[in-house]
């Protein structure tokens, strides 16, 4: 999402811009290694642009300087951004996950653009070391009971959240497969703990 008053419409628009005035934007972010970070990390990445990243101590501080363009770009979850963008306080240029989400089918994918681009908050739901395993196969078959309850469904595409259920056996694969992607996006970034 960006600023209103930055004269971009769109992606290449954005990526026009930035090859045209380099490190001349800045994106914040909700704090140093934080998800928000690295997605801006990665898009700078992937399009060989420069901007300075401005890491806050929360979203509640970074909004207001995007609204107010002391920033230009944030790269913000879907259920805090997409009602500011519908209020037309900022701009949504695009959605970081693989596909369009049914809660703003009209928002184009950064990987229409940028080919390859995915970057997307994820949550999930541990157990301690050694819980038996027909335990953890009990509570992953709640939770999948309890996200297919229609109101859950409902309320989550109203957020623009979109549920992956899955087996702890296939989580443990998507999670390794992220921690890989990520070590790099952090490593190349120079980005350090604060």
């Amino acid at each position: 999402m960006v600023n209103n008053d930055l004269p971009v419409k769109s992606v290449p628009e954005l990526i026009a811009y930035m090859k045209a005035n380099p490190n001349k934007l800045s994106f914040g972010s909700h704090g140093t290694g934080t998800s928000v970070h690295v997605s801006g990390e990665l898009f700078k990445s992937m399009t060989g642009t420069s901007m300075t990243h401005v890491p806050y101590k929360g979203r509640q501080f970074a909004i207001p300087d995007l609204v107010g363009g002391s920033i230009q770009l944030m790269f913000d979850n879907m259920p805090s951004a997409l009602p500011m963008a519908r209020d037309g306080k900022i701009r949504a240029l695009a959605q970081t996950t693989a596909k369009r989400s049914p809660a703003a089918p009209d928002v184009p994918t950064m990987a229409e653009f940028v080919p390859g681009f995915e970057a997307t908050t994820w949550f999930a739901m541990f157990a301690p070391a050694n819980v038996p395993k027909p335990i953890i196969d009990k509570l992953n078959a709640e939770v999948v009971r309890v996200f297919h309850l229609p109101e859950v469904q409902d309320r989550l595409k109203t957020l623009g959240l979109d549920p992956v259920l899955s087996t702890p056996e296939e989580l443990a694969r998507y999670q390794a497969v992220e921690i890989t992607k990520w070590a790099k996006v952090v490593k190349d970034s120079g980005a350090k703990a604060e």
